[in-house]
């Protein structure tokens, strides 16, 4: 779309590393080409490094009801901003800005959440609303001061259950960062009897049990899917779905084999509810091992309203 102002929001408490951040990005390059508005909602300890505010403006706003269309319009204009870089106030919601704030040329096209780990379940614990408001709506969660028990600890907690789309960032007391997925978390909950897969929430486990196959290794799994048979598979179909990248051009489907039940009275591309055991095996076109679904039942069903899963 033309004439749309990209807008970067970082939300968090104070002093969860929202400052930090910012000066992080910005000195990596973020403001170097376009003008940037940094419309700063929260004051903390931490300041601004002035090294790299030379191609942006900074606007302090310390009243919520103060963010309206108008007023950021003009300040954006006053600066003649390409793109805007919000540090949000930890005690306002997110949706109030994007809903009721935002000019209608403005576009968010992130939410980072910054959290101090210390303090993470404290505020879980006393002020829940706020902060799942925060986790479920980012996009990245960025988690800092960890040590290594507490990674290790939040990682039992499984905060993939609370946002199984964001990118999650350990940063250690040491500097380092870490991903949170490392092969020992998932986005679903594997102690259920039988994973029911979402039909939004394919294309996340798809990509989750090729890459960690041995996670899912003996649990039962549920989706939706297109049926496929391939004659060149021999004794395996493959349902899956179609899915898109960023555009229409980039299309692929995402299918698993299955293997151990009778599909040849269901038709080719009806879609099906596939229930089935995972099992990780060899199997020719993975050129190794990989997960084989053993398949219980495969049953008609209506199609999703989405019928392409939006990764």
């Amino acid at each position: 779309m033309d004439n749309v102002t990209p807008v970067y929001l970082i939300a968090g408490f104070l002093d969860s590393g929202k400052t930090t951040f910012i000066n992080g990005i910005l000195s990596d390059g973020f403001a170097l080409e376009d003008r940037t508005l940094l419309l700063r909602c929260e004051e903390g300890e931490e300041d601004y490094d002035p090294k790299v505010l030379r191609n942006v403006t900074v606007v302090t706003v310390e009243d919520q009801e103060a963010l309206t269309p108008e007023f950021l319009l003009a300040q954006q204009r006053k600066c003649r901003a390409a793109q805007v870089l919000v540090e949000f106030n930890g005690m306002w919601q997110i949706q109030d800005f994007y809903v009721n704030s935002m000019p209608q040329s403005w576009a968010l096209y992130q939410i980072i959440a910054a959290v101090e780990g210390p303090t993470l379940e404290m505020y879980a614990k006393n002020m829940a609303s706020l902060m799942m408001e925060k986790l479920r709506n980012a996009d990245m969660i960025v988690i800092n001061r960890c040590t290594e028990e507490l990674c290790a600890s939040l990682r039992q907690k499984n905060l993939r259950l609370v946002n199984r789309r964001a990118d999650i960032f350990l940063e250690k007391t040491d500097g380092a960062s870490e991903d949170y997925m490392d092969g020992t978390v998932s986005a679903f909950p594997l102690d259920q009897p039988v994973i029911k897969i979402s039909d939004e929430d394919y294309g996340l486990w798809y990509v989750e049990i090729m890459d960690n196959p041995q996670m899912y290794a003996g649990k039962t799994v549920e989706f939706q899917a297109i049926m496929c048979k391939p004659p060149q598979y021999g004794g395996y179909f493959t349902p899956g779905r179609f899915a898109m990248v960023c555009c229409a051009e980039d299309m692929s489907f995402l299918a698993l084999p299955c293997t151990g039940y009778d599909v040849s009275k269901i038709p080719e591309r009806a879609w099906v509810r596939v229930a089935a055991q995972v099992q990780v095996e060899h199997w020719d076109p993975y050129e190794g091992e990989g997960p084989v679904l053993h398949v219980t039942e495969v049953a008609p069903c209506e199609k999703p309203a989405e019928e392409v899963v939006q990764m």
